[in-house]
């Protein structure tokens, strides 16, 4: 899709992609946006228009990736993104999962062979979602942000400065490929008698959680990690 830019009334680019107010939600930005533009917007709510437009554009074009303004924020700014978006994920999109979940395997046949395979899968992918999402509060979050500290003391600035920022391409991701394997059981190998209306809830709700893990990653491999280890070569 083409850019956002700052003139732009946001309203009209959540109309047209509303997967886009989750991201909003992360920054405080609530519905009723009215026909104000993107730095309208911002003003009101004292954000960094450079900033969001990078989160959003990065959100919605899968080739988008602006290394020089990259340059000019500075790690806390992104680190406290993620951090809000893992809060997303724990307070919204995976109860709503276990909510349908929890309700189609509890009102379908209960001799459904493939009912406690799903709930198997769901409790793995849980698992591994909660222990990343521990892992960054605790480990990987903190290490950027004290890496960040270093650079500030060697170099006397509050910005990272000129850096070299090189688009990261991770291993396939765990979580992404837990949540397609879990969603592929119930497209593919589903059987027996079941609640068609929950087993459609729960695949959307998959679908949704799915999608912004995948752009979330984005953020965090092609923005965050290039980041971080330029800073490890000046600060280690």
């Amino acid at each position: 899709m083409p850019l956002v830019y700052t003139n732009m009334k946001l309203s009209e680019v959540v109309e047209e992609y509303p997967s886009l107010i989750p991201v909003l939600n992360r920054f405080g930005i609530r519905l009723g946006l009215g026909d104000r533009s993107v730095e309208e917007i911002c003003r009101s709510y004292g954000l960094d228009t450079d900033f969001l437009l990078v989160v959003i554009n990065t959100f919605l074009n899968e080739e988008y990736f602006p290394e020089k303004k990259l340059q000019t924020f500075h790690t806390s700014q992104i680190v406290d993104y993620l951090i809000k978006t893992n809060r997303y994920y724990l307070r919204y999109q995976l109860p709503n999962i276990e909510r349908h979940l929890t309700s189609f395997i509890s009102q379908s046949n209960p001799e459904n062979p493939t009912l406690a395979l799903i709930g198997r899968f769901f409790s793995s992918f849980k698992n591994e979602f909660l222990l990343r999402i521990g892992k960054d509060e605790t480990e990987w979050f903190p290490y950027c942000l004290s890496l960040s500290g270093k650079l500030n003391g060697i170099t006397g600035e509050e910005q990272p400065g000129v850096l070299h920022l090189c688009s990261s391409q991770s291993d396939e991701d765990r979580i992404e490929a837990l949540l397609y394997d879990l969603k592929s059981i119930m497209v593919k190998h589903l059987s027996g008698e079941y609640n068609e209306n929950l087993c459609y809830a729960v695949i959307f709700a998959i679908g949704s959680l799915e999608r912004d893990i995948k752009q979330h990653n984005r953020i965090r491999y092609r923005i965050l990690e290039p980041m971080v280890t330029a800073i490890e070569k000046l600060c280690l």
